[in-house]
């Protein structure tokens, strides 16, 4: 949640805690709303925050919370005469609609400062989760193909290479809409963006003497790597294993590490195909070289666009796509800079998401958006999708070592984006702590207090 609220007596609009229908419908409210936040990859600590603070709105302050990989249970304790209320709701999609996950937040902040009651949050939280995407289907297509043309351009590609990632990445995108309108499981999709991202480079790279071209394969399947990985909740499994989380941090990342694998056996059927029928590829893949000084820039510029579109493509709000085009550029200015001093890929993609997931949590406050979009948007342009084709490609080649170690340097590569975003937001949260917020804390301690306009009526108020 965006942590600049403003400051509202507890709870705001307090229910008969004996009228068993209101306190159902309080609870459905509150689930609700945290089905948008995990459904979006929110960790489970802050979905777990959010249904606690909707319940604690409503005079439901003393409430156990559950929140794992796919399903909200909570438990509204009403007083030593009366039964605990329990409302469970499984998640049963997973969306990047940064829009959707922006108005549950905005809806919080009502909840602090309107005084809403149950029949119209609830009708509020409804028209949100029902609501259509604000930008149509195509739209979405064009950002994703437009994000891998930039992510090309970022990994040191020529305007070839960028116009061959752009018409690539379209063509998997409506094919996997296609796969996921009959039903395929996610993991078999995985399979088949993987197997498209490969093939046009194989076969561009075989007759490029006869169409006098000059292509470099590697980026254009790091490019769809990339778009690829970028859909998985990997900060959100790193998040939950670093805040106390573990049963869902192990169940996501499991997920991640499936979806990877599946990304992985779809290049690597799409090569052997190519190798079958005589399509030649380089017999190794180079690593990734650092740009010099004069074209830092344009990695810089490179890296806010594949931000921006990435965005984009997750539906996210106007007012959002500048500061996720910020982080963007932030982390790769910060990353290349590390990397000028020496220091190895792993800790200078820790540091690079640290300032973004710093520089996100400030920015998300001025953009009224939710830090996640900022974060999740800015690390796009680091994820290691050259390090991952290349530890595939050397191991399809018989260089084992090579190839193990290139993926496991993708592997620490994620993870330290993971706890770079978590770290930086965490700072974000500490070091400008609005003072106002420091009084919405009164909810997680409350006392006993007779409203003074219906005595017949108990309700809580915190202690500052």
């Amino acid at each position: 949640m965006v942590d600049a609220p403003t400051a509202a007596p507890t709870p705001l609009q307090p229910i008969d805690l004996t009228d068993d229908a209101r306190v159902a419908e309080v609870l459905d409210i509150a689930v609700r709303s945290g089905e948008v936040l995990l459904a979006s990859g929110t960790s489970a600590i802050d979905t777990t925050n959010q249904v606690l603070f909707v319940a604690a709105s409503y005079g439901l302050a003393r409430c156990d919370v559950d929140v794992t990989y796919n399903a909200i249970r909570i438990s509204a304790h009403r007083g030593p005469t009366m039964p605990p209320a329990t409302s469970m709701r499984v998640v049963h999609y997973r969306s990047l609609d940064f829009t959707r996950l922006a108005a549950v937040d905005r809806l919080t902040r009502r909840l602090r400062t309107e005084a809403l009651g149950p029949d119209e949050a609830l009708g509020a939280i409804t028209a949100i989760t029902h609501a259509p995407h604000p930008y149509n289907r195509w739209t979405a297509t064009f950002a994703w193909a437009a994000m891998a043309a930039s992510a090309s351009v970022l990994l040191g590609g020529n305007w070839l290479v960028a116009i061959i990632s752009f018409l690539t990445t379209m063509v998997i995108d409506r094919v996997n809409r296609r796969l996921n309108r009959i039903g395929l499981p996610f993991f078999f999709q995985q399979v088949t963006g993987g197997l498209i991202a490969a093939a046009p480079a194989g076969v561009l790279y075989t007759f490029r003497d006869q169409l006098g071209i000059d292509v470099k394969p590697s980026l254009v399947i790091a490019a769809g790597v990339i778009v690829l990985l970028s859909g998985l909740s990997l900060v959100g499994s790193v998040q939950d294993a670093i805040t106390g989380a573990p049963v869902t941090a192990v169940a996501r990342f499991f997920e991640v590490l499936m979806m990877t694998g599946g990304i992985i056996a779809g290049v690597a059927i799409s090569l052997r195909i190519a190798a079958a029928v005589g399509s030649t590829l380089p017999v190794t893949v180079p690593p990734g070289i650092s740009p010099a000084l004069t074209q830092i820039p344009v990695q810089v510029v490179a890296g806010a666009f594949t931000s921006l579109f990435f965005a984009v493509a997750c539906y996210a709000e106007k007012r959002a796509l500048t500061a996720a085009g910020l982080g963007g550029a932030a982390g790769i200015l910060v990353y290349y800079l590390v990397l000028s001093a020496h220091i190895g890929p792993v800790i200078g993609s820790a540091v690079a998401a640290t300032v973004v997931g710093f520089v996100g949590g400030l920015m998300a406050r001025r953009a009224l958006t939710p830090p996640q979009v900022v974060a999740v948007a800015g690390i796009t342009p680091l994820l290691p999708g050259l390090a991952l084709y290349r530890g595939l490609y050397a191991l399809l080649n018989d260089q084992l070592l090579d190839g193990l170690g290139a993926l496991l340097s993708a592997l620490g590569i994620g993870v330290a984006l993971a706890a770079g975003v978590t770290l930086g937001e965490w700072t974000a949260r500490t070091l400008r702590r609005p003072r106002m917020l420091r009084k919405t804390d009164a909810l997680r301690r409350p006392i006993l207090r007779h409203r003074r306009t219906d005595p017949e009526r108990v309700v809580r108020k915190g202690r500052s």
